[in-house]
């Protein structure tokens, strides 16, 4: 019942699934230590994302 319930929630909106969690290494100038870059983006612009 439960996963009925869940399943009816998703189906109106796709608004949701639209963007996508996107994680970037990239190298700290102060520490030269790794951090990590996260965003949420349009699945449109993840490619853009990883190049720029």
């Amino acid at each position: 019942m439960a996963k009925k319930a869940v399943a009816t929630l998703h189906e109106g909106s796709s608004d949701g699934r639209a963007y996508t969690k996107v994680i970037k290494m990239v190298k700290s100038p102060k520490t030269g230590a790794y951090i990590f870059d996260e965003h949420m983006v349009r699945n449109e612009e993840v490619d853009a994302f990883f190049k720029g």
